[in-house]
């Protein structure tokens, strides 16, 4: 049957067969900033694990990134760095609970 559709299809003739392809896919990865553990951080271009551990020691020292740009005070972020990274970062909103974004981010560290 299989040869019976090829030869259909043009067969010895080299013709050519079509094939149905779907659409492209985009994943898109995006990043709580003020939730994500270091093998997300990670993820991030530009960011290693160096940089993904100064994040997390941050966010335990002074608290949650109140904004994306907050970010720049982690040593080895700088403007650039920010740039590269933005578009992976979930927006943070501006009515959050700090309280348990702190708590949240406390209990993972122990």
């Amino acid at each position: 049957m299989t040869i019976c559709y090829w030869w259909y299809l043009g067969g010895h003739r080299g013709g050519l067969v079509e094939i149905e392809r779907a659409s492209p896919f985009e994943a898109k990865f995006l990043v709580d900033i003020n939730r994500a553990d270091w093998p997300e951080i990670i993820q991030l271009p530009g960011l290693g694990e160096i940089l993904a551990q100064r994040i997390l020691a941050d966010r335990h020292d002074n608290g949650p990134f109140f904004d994306v740009d907050d970010l720049v005070r982690v040593n080895g972020i700088g403007v650039k760095t920010l740039e590269k990274i933005r578009p992976y970062l979930l927006p943070i909103p501006k009515d959050s609970d700090w309280a348990e974004l702190e708590f949240e981010s406390n209990e993972k560290l122990q």
